[in-house]
């Protein structure tokens, strides 16, 4: 019996390995290929993630029913998926309106896959929220006056969600398949390798003998690991495996621990160079290189960390925390060892898309080539075909499962899109809200900003700014912003959910990690995080912040005067010595300094 259970789990193991390679392998292939339809490589796409959720995920409460359930889905899906591929020649010339029963089939198949995706990758919000507009997009014409709709054809409604590229093949899919999918790849081979190791040491060898140097590691690995990865869930689940107990063994409070890896961890998102995925599709929707909305994004980025940095060190000048022990910093010797694993592969991504001018897609191919090649070498900088093959096949796992993590929510948003488009109602829902602001930019920054507070609690950061800025961007655009301005300042509100009750997906990890009191937690993590809230407000009051590109010495001159009134904002929220009153006039100090412009807005 013993025999064959070894021989199944190696049989299953081998399956695992050739499914990795062969995700791996097309998304890499589509850099280098001409132009696939769409309705190839998105379709492909999706089939390829189907295994990862349905056959092999690693969620082991799984009933019975669910399981053979989600069997069935996946073969049908697949034949789906496959008929779409196979005919899809024809299938354009039906310009979104199905023909014959089978075609209904797949498209209530499809449907039905994505939602399930969804749900079994992060659970019942966002896929509820795409069937309630599914149920929009066929009874809204049921429903009087405003938010009504004219009745839509029911071959024209599914046909445009599933065999067009309007819904679950749309625009957003083609990022997930072009762009995220090979940086999602690049961050795995890195991580895999001793790049994860080497930005730990490198932090450390920096950090770790300053006053609260544990807690300034963990904001320092945070923000490398977060140009990795660009997920707080992955940033805290990685570098708080050894910076929250490094913490707590240097005597940190735990909640202080676990908040600093939250705050920290939810850096990575809006950290050049990956950053989330809601900055490649934000170079899609805005029509732009993806190198301006790094450059964008890298002053607003900087000023976060550096008041989680000052939040540290109040906390840590309050709490009496010591630096770390010399046994506890990695030698000089072993970072100069360590380091390239790191910056090789991104040497060579920045060389190549701001120097050379390479696409994004291009520039991470080369970096994902350079870091294969390191895979075979260790810290010591022996070479090892061996290893090198046991880490190629970890990568190539670690990166499918990614991949079709990401492409759940992605298709699975494509559908809310879809609808908001067919039916015309994110067009009547900005008038609504141009309506409630009464001409006022502030009172409409509010109202997106909660907005985007409750969806994000809801869904994933990317599928709510995704939502967020088709239903509101238009409105901020409206009132004089930029498009940039308005996207990042969506993207960024997107984010508060990370840190802020109730959701708080990064507090509930490190928490949990930390062993703690989540709300203890939350009550830390909101106070060092406050740039999160602050920092979109700010680029608003001070547009050159993020644009260097434009005026260097006004994007500088807002920058120091920023830090200023953040330094005086965490002051205030942060040193509970002084007194209320005391503390609340610094607070307001800092706000007149972040928000009074010293130019015309």
């Amino acid at each position: 019996m013993t025999n064959i259970k070894n021989k199944l789990q190696s049989k299953t193991s081998l399956i695992v390995a050739c499914l990795a390679f062969v995700t791996v392998g097309f998304h890499i292939y589509l850099i280098f290929t001409g132009l696939v339809p769409n309705l190839v490589s998105r379709p492909i796409h999706l089939a390829l993630a189907l295994p990862w959720i349905f056959l092999f995920s690693k969620n082991k409460n799984i009933s019975k029913l669910s399981k053979y359930f989600g069997y069935i889905l996946l073969v049908l899906a697949l034949f789906s998926s496959y008929y779409i591929v196979s005919n899809h020649f024809d299938l354009e010339d039906q310009y979104g309106s199905l023909e014959g029963y089978l075609q209904y089939f797949i498209a209530v198949t499809l449907l039905l896959t994505v939602l399930e995706m969804a749900r079994r990758a992060i659970k019942l919000a966002l896929p509820l929220t795409a069937l309630i507009a599914l149920a929009y997009g066929l009874f809204g014409h049921y429903i009087p006056v405003t938010f009504g709709h004219q009745e839509i054809p029911l071959d024209s409604f599914l046909g445009t969600l599933v065999i067009a590229e309007g819904g679950i093949y749309g625009s957003l899919t083609g990022i997930s398949v072009s762009v995220i999918a090979v940086f999602v790849i690049l961050g795995a081979f890195v991580g895999t390798g001793e790049g994860g190791n080497a930005f730990m040491a490198i932090s450390t060898k920096i950090a770790g003998k300053l006053r609260g140097g544990a807690a300034k590691v963990s904001i320092l690995a945070s923000a490398f690991f977060g140009s990795i990865s660009g997920s707080a869930s992955a940033n805290v689940a990685s570098t708080g495996a050894f910076t929250i107990p490094t913490m707590k063994r240097l005597g940190y409070p735990a909640s202080l621990a676990a908040a600093v890896e939250a705050v920290a961890s939810t850096g990575g998102q809006i950290m050049p160079t990956l950053m989330g995925a809601g900055a490649f599709i934000m170079a899609e929707l805005l029509g732009v290189k993806y190198s301006v909305i790094m450059g964008a994004a890298i002053f607003p980025a900087i000023l976060f960390f550096f008041t989680v940095w000052i939040g540290v060190d109040i906390f840590a000048k309050k709490y009496n925390l010591e630096a770390m022990s010399d046994d506890e910093i990695p030698r000089l010797k072993i970072v100069i060892k360590l380091a390239p694993f790191f910056l090789i592969p991104f040497t060579a991504l920045l060389v190549a898309l701001l120097i050379m001018g390479k696409t994004p897609q291009y520039s991470a191919a080369i970096a994902i080539f350079t870091s294969m090649f390191l895979l075979a070498i260790d810290r010591n900088w022996k070479f090892s075909i061996k290893k090198w093959s046991v880490k190629f096949v970890e990568s190539c796992i670690e990166a499918s499962r990614q991949i079709s993590i990401i492409a759940s929510v992605i298709i699975c948003a494509s559908i809310i899109i879809g609808v908001l488009n067919i039916t015309g109602v994110g067009v009547k829902i900005t008038s609504e809200i141009l309506f409630l602001s009464g001409g006022q930019l502030w009172l409409a920054l509010i109202l997106t900003a909660l907005a985007c507070l409750v969806l994000g609690m809801e869904v994933p950061t990317t599928a709510a700014y995704i939502i967020c800025v088709s239903v509101a961007g238009p409105i901020l655009e409206n009132f004089g912003l930029s498009p940039l301005q308005t996207h990042l300042f969506i993207f960024w509100f997107a984010l508060l959910s990370t840190i802020t009750p109730p959701v708080c997906g990064t507090v509930f990890i490190a928490s949990g990690i930390a062993q703690t009191n989540w709300l203890h937690v939350a009550s830390k993590a909101m106070r060092l995080g406050i740039g999160l809230y602050i920092i979109p407000i700010a680029f608003i009051m001070n547009r050159y912040l993020i644009l260097p590109n434009q005026n260097f010495f006004f994007s500088l001159a807002s920058f120091i005067k920023i830090s200023l009134g953040l330094i005086f904002l965490s002051y205030g929220l942060v040193n509970n010595s002084k007194s209320l009153l005391l503390r609340a006039l610094i607070v307001l100090f800092g706000l007149l300094i972040i928000l009074f412009p010293f130019y015309s807005v």
